[in-house]
């Protein structure tokens, strides 16, 4: 039983491996933002969380870590009895609170840097040597009176010393901001950990922005986690009702697409591995907000190049007799038929096309969808796609043989038909054996 148990262990690891490879290889050499907010460090789970970051270091991502110190702040001034006025989830930030500001920086800033200088023989980050620089990378201005309430040493970012960064990080240095800024006049200001992410990353120009929240990212209406969103679609939920991290981090994600970041993930502090599941498998374990959706996951013609692709999706179901089998010379010749669904370079979804001009109609065959990717309506995506393409070639209907699919196409405006009203070379063709049903669909 053990030795079987090892076997799956070894199994699972190699098709690991095997899947994080083109990530690892796609993320060498780019720029990663990755914000720590104050409870992401005080988290029993922070220890892991720096050796996944000092995995991505080693692996040559460049990356520069921006921590907040909001829940330290908090539990310093409750020590002191002293209560903050919030306005708009934004702390007003008095002399007492800045006092609490730099204590609370500095005290996570030592730690961050502990953690992340661990070579513990016994550690993850054996071996690693992650050099760790910060400095005063930020220029701040005060946020000023708003709304008629004066927000004294809260600012907000003025300039990202972009050149400094990026000179540290052509030396591989990890580059540490925290949520303080610094005027021209000496003056300290406590700054939002989002708003200063969110400005690093544009200023960068980083090819993500990684924000670590309390939960595992964002939610649907039904407590479902979200997978993917364009940001149109998270501006359409600052309008709902949200609790006031999620806000902050909609906003922020928001932000970061509108000044170029390409992909913003939220992912949870308190999971062990978030950092790596998200960046380095197809699904990830958190949220991904991206204005690259058609790049995500787009639909196009098949190629020859994806002919592995097609056998690897569709040979499951030949072999339970869902679909009659082709062979890979069968799949050469047709793949220019087949459109196929791909997301993050890995096909998901095919359907082919096999027109019959003669008789003004054609075959919908090998409709096939990945079974981790059933639930978001990519079937009817396809058959969509589909139905367009053969009414571009000036057809006027659809016919499916299928065994077991026929009430999914009846749903979908197919009606049961005979074999008679098959073109007369698919009449010939006909594997009575397999007795598929004869579904058509007049197209409008």
């Amino acid at each position: 039983m053990n030795h079987n148990r090892e076997e799956n262990s070894n199994e699972d690891y190699v098709k690991f491996f095997r899947q994080s490879s083109p990530y690892i290889h796609a993320h060498r050499g780019r720029t990663f933002v990755i914000m720590l907010p104050g409870s992401a460090v005080g988290d029993a789970n922070f220890a892991n969380i720096a050796s996944d970051i000092a995995l991505l270091s080693s692996l040559g991502v460049r990356l520069v870590l921006v921590y907040g110190a909001r829940s330290q702040i908090s539990a310093r001034l409750g020590k002191r009895d002293i209560t903050s006025v919030f306005r708009e989830h934004c702390r007003v930030t008095d002399k007492a609170a800045l006092s609490a500001v730099i204590e609370a920086v500095g005290t996570l800033r030592v730690k961050i840097e502990a953690q992340l200088s661990m070579g513990l023989v016994n550690s993850p980050m054996h071996g690693s040597r992650i050099r760790v620089v910060g400095g005063n990378f930020i220029t701040a201005r005060p946020l000023g009176v708003v709304d008629g309430v004066d927000f004294q040493n809260t600012g907000e970012v003025r300039r990202i010393d972009r050149t400094a960064i990026q000179q540290q990080l052509d030396d591989n240095y990890l580059v540490l901001l925290p949520c303080v800024g610094y005027s021209p006049t000496g003056e300290a200001f406590n700054i939002t950990v989002e708003h200063v992410a969110t400005q690093t990353a544009i200023a960068l120009k980083a090819e993500k922005l990684i924000m670590y929240s309390s939960g595992m990212g964002l939610k649907d209406y039904d407590s479902k986690l979200v997978r993917t969103m364009r940001p149109s679609e998270a501006r359409r939920r600052l309008r709902d009702h949200n609790t006031p991290e999620d806000r902050r981090l909609l906003e922020a994600a928001v932000a970061a697409c509108d000044g170029g970041v390409i992909r913003t993930h939220i992912i949870s502090h308190a999971t062990d591995g978030a950092l790596l599941q998200e960046l380095f498998t197809r699904e990830g374990c958190g949220t991904l907000i991206t204005q690259d959706m058609d790049a995500y996951e787009q639909m196009r013609q098949a190629t020859i190049e994806d002919v592995g692709g097609v056998l690897k999706l569709i040979q499951p179901l030949e072999e339970k007799g869902i679909l009659i089998r082709r062979s890979c010379k069968q799949l050469e010749r047709d793949i220019h038929l087949f459109t196929v669904l791909v997301r993050d370079g890995m096909i998901i979804g095919c359907a082919s096309l096999h027109a019959y001009p003669e008789s003004n109609c054609a075959e919908l065959a090998c409709l096939v969808i990945h079974p981790d990717y059933r639930n978001g309506n990519r079937g009817d995506t396809l058959l969509e796609a589909i139905e367009q393409k053969a009414q571009q070639q000036g057809l006027d209907s659809l016919f499916v043989l299928t065994t077991q699919t026929a009430h999914w196409f009846v749903e979908r405006g197919f009606k049961a038909s005979k074999i008679s009203a098959l073109p007369g070379e698919k009449q010939q063709g006909y594997n009575r054996p397999r007795n598929s049903k004869v579904l058509l669909k007049t197209l409008v």
